[in-house]
């Protein structure tokens, strides 16, 4: 693993929940995401493991074809311990600027508060005259279906966005970013270990995007059973043989500093979804 600890440092500027630095290291900017402390009562665990979750999510969106933020696990030192962190690449610069969905959202329908209603995130998406094309419709279904594969509860509004070149005024979808509440991150390996194949099938299933859908969150493997939705159902013609089980097995495999336990939790909880995905595909053709 690389060792971040005497990385330059530069003023924090990235927005979210987690604990954060800016480093420069290698001459390249990352945002380099630390394990949170505990944020609920009567719990052991020093940490969750949001840093295995974001660097697993964004390998298997890069592993079925994303355009992703590079992400890179390593260890800094920090008060004489050592803790495993996720450095994120940035991949903006002077002429390439990130304008998060949420930013977007507030230019449109001074009428309505866009929250995380995919009734308003698709409007919005239609209504505004710098993103709607078919392509963005596309790659928000396309981003949805894997969020889906690795449980990602919270793609909010400030989890996605678009990428403007001063230079030339071209605007394309941002590459995939911030995946860290992915793969159930929550979970010590204590907990992992106790958990018998009803409870890991229920986990898999019972998974809630952050999307809504007249108010409630999206149960993902529910709604991606019902068809109902054609974008959705597209999506997934699309991206079904690009997902490769057998990489992202591997992958997950190879990943320095994490559990046997939590390893095998990883790649069953994806396979029960892939299974489900797999079955509406067949369907479909």
């Amino acid at each position: 693993m690389i060792d971040f600890t005497n990385a330059i440092e530069e003023f924090n500027n990235y927005k979210g929940s987690e604990k954060k630095k800016t480093l420069i290291y290698n001459d390249k900017k990352y945002l380099v995401k630390f394990p949170d402390p505990v944020r609920e009562k009567n719990r052991n665990i020093s940490y969750i493991n949001n840093a295995f979750s974001e660097y697993i999510g964004s390998n298997v969106f890069k592993i079925v074809g994303f355009k992703t933020q590079n992400t890179v696990l390593g260890k800094y030192n920090y008060n004489g311990k050592e803790k495993i962190v996720c450095a994120c690449e940035d991949f903006t610069d002077n002429d390439n600027i990130l304008y998060e969905f949420e930013n977007l959202a507030l230019s449109t329908n001074p009428d309505k508060k866009i929250e995380t209603e995919l009734n308003d995130i698709i409007e919005v998406i239609e209504e505004s005259k710098m993103i709607h094309t078919e392509e963005t419709k596309q790659k928000f279904w396309d981003m949805f279906v894997i969020d889906s594969l690795i449980g990602n509860t919270d793609r909010h509004n400030g989890n996605w966005g678009f990428i403007l070149n001063k230079t030339t005024g071209k605007v394309e979808f941002s590459p995939i970013y911030d995946c860290g509440s992915a793969l159930n991150p929550m979970l010590e390996d204590e907990e992992i270990d106790r958990i018998n194949e009803t409870e890991l099938k229920n986990l898999a299933i019972n998974c809630y995007s952050c999307l809504k859908e007249n108010g409630k969150k999206i149960n993902y493997m529910t709604y991606i059973k019902q068809m109902k939705n054609e974008e959705c159902n597209k999506a997934i013609r699309r991206l079904f043989l690009t997902i490769n089980m057998d990489k992202i097995n591997n992958f997950i495999d190879n990943v320095e500093g994490m559990s046997t336990v939590r390893k095998t939790f990883y790649k069953r909880m994806i396979e029960k979804r892939y299974e489900i995905l797999k079955e509406v595909y067949e369907s479909m053709k």
